[in-house]
């Protein structure tokens, strides 16, 4: 039996203020086409429902440390071309 290999993954979340829902969606969508990268949306926490803030916490992206330099650069024009459009991303700490 051989060990198993453990890949390094590389784990972040960013969050863009005020991006509605369906932008959130958008991003997601255009980054799960991506190679390599996984994607998903965390939930607002927020006990108070506010119609100004996105219901949405932050976005979060994951990937092996070693991913193609290609399909990383391919993740930052995406996040870049929401960012120029609507807030610029932060990073969320975990």
């Amino acid at each position: 039996m051989y060990p198993k290999t453990q890949t390094l993954l590389k784990r972040y979340r960013l969050r863009s203020t005020g991006l509605p829902l369906a932008v959130y969606r958008e991003v997601v969508a255009h980054l799960c086409q991506v190679e390599g990268i996984e994607t998903g949306l965390v939930p607002q926490s927020s006990q108070c429902f506010d119609y100004s803030q996105s219901q949405v916490d932050s976005l979060s992206i994951q990937h092996a440390a070693d991913v193609d330099p290609a399909a990383q650069q391919q993740v930052e024009e995406i996040l870049a071309y929401y960012g120029d459009r609507f807030a610029p991303w932060e990073t969320v700490e975990s």
